[in-house]
């Protein structure tokens, strides 16, 4: 079996994550071969595809998501995403297992649920409109006083199919964006079952080669490996560190001799959540620093085609500051790559700034 090293694991998932260079391909496209993106706040997607997308333009995600081309709803491991249309369908009900484990989790403590006749209740209420999910709480509370009403909200949140409804927003949803029936917000409706395979192969297209324990990171389904074993015939096998990695035959893993440009990663960025062992984007040591003890996951730059440290945005009324906080010192020619780069993120991210500065 053909081994793979550490770095040639990292070519790869870059290559195929668009960080090896900008690529002149369209917003649903670009967001297709990502496989999604984690969107648990509205401004990432736009910053994750100006960084991987030749010539990105705000408009370009905005008229894309205003014609339901793309949407953001609940998906892999229970959090919110930006998917293509097509991929909305296909991968919400291969995910339902795993959403149905997240709500048994939460709510466990609350009694019995009757899951059909809660998940009606809320279809009714989003379908008569849509409404931020604080109104289904509110109307919860009303109509099962006895109840905890976050539990059965939560509830409909992980059974019925729903997807927020974007506006005229800077980046396209409000922070208290309504929801709407997915089914009738796409005039299609939503298969009740379907199998992981397909989500599997669109995994490793995406961030393979890979173990089943990291598409399980990504997904969030349990027991991975007979789905991995089912599509062996498929797919092609590497050695690393003692693991068996699987991969699409002709996906690309190019030589580790491939330079990998400077690159700014915004929250939440999948890159550094789809795989189990995540060595080949960020050494161990350092992801206490970029995940933190409530989950969230700070914005990051790549030095190399590894982090390199984190960054954040600074306003001043006119003057609009990215600041660099690095794991180590950099090198001369990586500090100013990154001061270029960061420059222009600037003027993109916060386009309404008179004076841009990167402190590094």
């Amino acid at each position: 079996m053909p081994t793979l090293t550490t770095r040639a694991l990292n070519r790869a998932t870059l290559a195929r994550q668009l960080l090896l260079r900008r690529e002149a391909i369209g917003v649903v496209d670009a967001v297709a071969r990502l496989a999604g993106m984690q969107a648990q706040v509205p401004k990432p997607p736009f910053l994750g595809l100006w960084s991987r997308v030749e010539g990105f333009t705000r408009e370009s995600l905005r008229d894309a998501i205003a014609r339901r081309e793309l949407v953001r709803a609940t998906l892999m491991r229970g959090t919110i995403h930006l998917v293509t249309r097509d991929d909305f369908l296909a991968f919400r009900p291969a995910v339902q297992p795993v959403l149905t484990a997240g709500r048994e989790a939460i709510t466990k403590g609350g009694g019995p649920i009757d899951v059909a006749s809660v998940v009606a209740a809320g279809r009714a209420f989003f379908g008569a409109q849509p409404r931020p999910f604080d109104a289904l709480r509110k109307h919860f509370a009303a109509t099962h006083p006895d109840r905890n009403e976050r539990f059965l909200a939560y509830a409909v949140r992980m059974h019925l199919p729903l997807v927020l409804v974007p506006d005229d927003s800077r980046w396209s949803y409000a922070p208290d964006a309504d929801f709407a029936v997915a089914e009738t917000f796409l005039d299609t409706p939503i298969a009740a079952e379907a199998s992981a395979h397909s989500l599997a192969i669109r995994y490793l297209a995406a961030f393979g080669p890979a173990t089943p324990a990291d598409f399980q990171a990504w997904s969030g389904l349990k027991n991975a490996k007979p789905l991995f074993e089912e599509l062996r015939p498929q797919l092609v096998t590497f050695g690393d560190k003692k693991r068996e990695l699987f991969d699409l035959p002709d996906a690309p893993r190019p030589g580790e001799d491939v330079d990998a440009p400077v690159r700014f990663l915004p929250e939440y960025d999948n890159l550094l959540l789809a795989h189990a062992d995540r060595t080949r984007i960020i050494d161990d040591e350092h992801r206490p620093l970029v995940v933190t003890k409530n989950l969230r996951v700070l914005a990051t730059f790549l030095v190399d085609g590894v982090v390199a440290g984190t960054w954040s945005i600074e306003r001043k009324k006119k003057t609009a500051t990215l600041v660099l906080a690095p794991f180590g010192k950099l090198a001369k020619r990586d500090r100013d790559a990154l001061v270029h780069e960061g420059e222009q993120l600037l003027r993109f991210a916060e386009d309404d700034a008179t004076t841009f500065a990167v402190s590094a």
